[in-house]
């Protein structure tokens, strides 16, 4: 990652909402400021986006963000006032936040928060009251004591969105994080994606992961980190939570993406599947 820049996988995954708006309606994720942050730059390749998988990964991305954002609803709805985004890349939530009590932490390395920043200057977007930027170094400081320093509330549950992260880390990390916010109130909870085992995929899913592998390793951030359903919920239980829901690509697809004339859906064997867990 270059200092001063965002995460070129942050930029990536910035695209595919931005296009998900323009290409494909109705919207799953409605994203007014998806286009406009990504500035004048910002075009579609109509041929290249009509390919299958770059829909797929499309609706990916639009899905995964909607999920967390209507669990972040529901959590809203029984009182809780604090979201964090953890590794929020180039995520928008904050600047259509809906709800006027919710206090919102956007956490990341502090270069590519530096990139955001800019970003959202040239598009002329303002920074919301409600935000707060966590610019955290993990080798010198903990989540927790960033989180302290930002003015962010141990005392009270808490909403966390932890999107496009977890496939990056080391075991040692996602552990850690989990253990912080385990230590949280009854009420807090964390809604996140993994990325499955890719020995359990079948052959051509397996030939599709292993492309993204490589065009992941080569922006300087691999995949490092992978789970069956099965080993997932006995780390979360492990680490402390109490109920723990799971969806793959046929529920969030029921969900989701049902009777679209554009037919634009999650892939039937999907890449990666998405947990909300509660403390």
């Amino acid at each position: 990652m270059e200092t001063g820049r965002a995460s070129k996988t942050a930029v990536r995954v910035a695209i595919r909402r931005a296009v998900h708006q323009v290409l494909d309606q109705p919207c799953v994720l409605n994203d007014p400021i998806a286009v406009p942050l990504l500035g004048a730059e910002f075009g579609v390749d109509r041929e290249r986006e009509m390919n299958p998988v770059a829909r797929s990964f499309r609706a990916l991305m639009a899905v995964r963000s909607r999920y967390v954002e209507d669990q972040l609803a529901a959590a809203v709805a029984q009182g809780v006032t604090q979201y964090v985004v953890l590794g929020a890349g180039l995520d928008t939530f904050a600047y259509r936040n809906p709800f006027p009590s919710l206090r919102v932490f956007e956490v990341d390395f502090p270069a590519t928060q530096d990139g955001k920043r800019a970003l959202l200057y040239k598009a002329a977007i303002d920074v919301p009251s409600g935000l707060t930027f966590v610019p955290l170094d993990f080798e010198r400081k903990s989540l927790a004591e960033g989180l302290a320093e930002a003015g962010f509330d141990a005392g009270a549950a808490a909403f966390f969105g932890w999107l496009g992260v977890v496939p990056y880390l080391t075991l040692e990390a996602f552990r850690a994080t989990l253990k912080t916010i385990a230590q949280l109130p009854a009420g807090t909870a964390v809604g996140f994606d993994y990325a499955v085992s890719p020995e359990t995929m079948a052959p051509h899913r397996r030939k599709v992961f292993d492309a993204l592998s490589k065009r992941v390793a080569a922006a300087g951030e691999p995949f490092r980190l992978f789970f069956t359903p099965e080993d997932l919920e006995r780390e979360l239980h492990q680490a402390g939570f109490k109920r723990i829901e799971q969806q793959d690509s046929e529920q969030l697809n029921e969900r989701y993406f049902q009777d679209r004339a554009d037919g634009i859906k999650l892939p039937d064997a999907g890449l990666g599947l998405l947990v909300t867990a509660w403390v």
